[in-house]
């Protein structure tokens, strides 16, 4: 018997070399007592700096944790079916801290909010709303992997990528958003919209935003704006929220701005699945929210985070300490590695740095990136993403995420690094690149590892 077209199709981005990377930390994770020499996981935009404050919050409120209200067990209550509209205290308390997040510029309305299992399931949730299948949307790139999965693999609509380049620090340009509007014309492709995030570490600039909401305004199309690292900006006083910037624009064009969210990421709660869409439209709340019935967030779930986020002194002081320690341990691996003859694009926000390792390549090729990666994957024991996962088309760029992890395996991880850049900096070609032959020898599994035959070597 058969599977389906939509199971047997490789239009899942499983196959990137994002996802392949977790596969290999899996199979040999790093652990500092009972696996020393195991792959270090930066390839993971976890945030893991702050669970203490979390921690501390549920041991002085054991009514939450336990699912009480006034010292009564509510488990009964919360045990039964929820409608899909979620929780109204729930919806109430996220509205306010995404709110209090964007320095209450702009006011959420928690009627205008649908919850979802995560920014991944928003996501799709939106493009099943806004798109046909074989219509398009506009991606900046590099873009977060996950996209060519969450965007495309059920909804069958495409990606057409706004090309940026480190010329002006991979920002927005408007001809670069022509381009790829043109470019999508001549695939027969009707563009639906455009959807942008921080894959980067670099929020967005208000000139950026203005030059999208002018370009969506024009073309009668939809923006989607993924604001799930809105509250981990650490170098500057404030997130600029697309929402931000609709007043006093053609009125028809709130409409058609709609904004991702989660708490995966601010709160660094990606176990609980807490996500939400917040749209104008009310055709796209209503018909988000029926899909929302195929991921739920758990009654329980929303009981318990409707108490944290209402503990206004709490989620302020969260908020708050949880950026300074995402700046001090950026400003570790960004020091690190500048010692080491690696820099960084400059950043300001997130849970990873995008690293320049371009000189360190044999040549300039995505086979040279992907050796590359192979080997700081295998000999250096470190799990990065290669650019061309995030659709970069300059070779040599990296994600590297600095929030999964303790300081210490942080500095371990910059340690082996280093060894790495010794062994190789020595034998640098004429035209700057590093020759093939390495001064420390692959690995065995290197040189015998072709991902097309993964699972014979299993």
């Amino acid at each position: 018997m058969t599977i389906s077209m939509k199971a047997a199709c490789n239009s899942h981005g499983q196959d990137s070399s994002y996802f392949l990377g977790w596969e290999e930390y899996e199979k040999n994770p790093f652990h500092e007592s009972t696996n020393p020499n195991g792959i270090i996981q930066m390839g993971l935009a976890e945030n893991q700096l702050s669970f203490d404050l979390l921690e501390s919050w549920l041991a002085a409120n054991p009514d939450a944790a336990g699912f009480k209200r006034g010292g009564h067990s509510i488990f009964r209550e919360l045990a039964l079916f929820q409608d899909y509209h979620g929780l109204p205290v729930f919806k109430n308390a996220l509205a306010q801290f995404m709110a209090e997040i964007r320095c209450n510029k702009v006011r959420f309305d928690p009627n205008k909010l649908v919850l979802t299992a995560g920014a991944t399931s928003a996501n799709e949730t939106l493009i099943f709303c806004l798109a046909d299948p074989g219509d398009a949307f506009l991606l900046p790139t590099p873009y977060y992997p996950g996209f060519d999965r969450d965007l495309k693999w059920r909804t069958g609509v495409e990606i057409v990528p706004i090309q940026c380049t480190s010329r002006n620090g991979f920002r927005i340009t408007s001809s670069a958003v022509e381009e790829a509007y043109k470019l999508a014309e001549k695939r027969n492709l009707k563009v639906k919209g455009v959807l942008v995030t921080n894959p980067l570490g670099i929020t967005l600039s208000r000139k950026e935003l203005n030059l999208l909401l002018n370009f969506v305004d024009k073309k009668g199309i939809h923006l989607i704006s993924d604001e799930i690292y809105s509250g981990t900006v650490f170098d500057s006083a404030e997130f600029i929220s697309i929402m931000e910037l609709l007043p006093n624009r053609n009125p028809q064009l709130p409409n058609r701005v709609h904004v991702v969210y989660s708490l995966s990421k601010d709160l660094g709660l990606p176990g609980f699945r807490v996500g939400a869409i917040y749209s104008n439209d009310g055709l796209v709340v209503a018909a988000a929210t029926k899909m929302s019935s195929f991921g739920l967030i758990s009654s329980q779930t929303q009981y318990l985070l409707s108490a944290i986020l209402s503990d206004h002194g709490f989620s302020k002081n969260y908020v708050v300490e949880n950026r300074k320690r995402l700046r001090n341990r950026h400003a570790v691996l960004v020091e690190g590695l500048r010692r080491v003859g690696i820099s960084c694009l400059e950043s300001n926000a997130g849970l990873f740095c995008w690293v320049d390792m371009r000189h360190l390549l044999s040549s300039d090729s995505l086979e040279a990136e992907m050796e590359l990666w192979k080997e700081i994957v295998y000999d250096v024991g470190l799990n990065i993403s290669p650019g061309s996962s995030c659709h970069c088309v300059e070779h040599g760029w990296f994600r590297v995420c600095f929030a999964n992890m303790s300081e210490d395996t942080l500095h371990l991880a910059i340690r082996r690094i280093k060894s790495f850049v010794d062994s190789v900096s020595p034998i640098k070609s004429s035209d700057g690149y590093i020759k093939n032959s390495r001064s420390k020898a692959i690995s065995k599994w290197v040189s015998r590892l072709s991902f097309h035959d993964r699972e014979r070597d299993r």
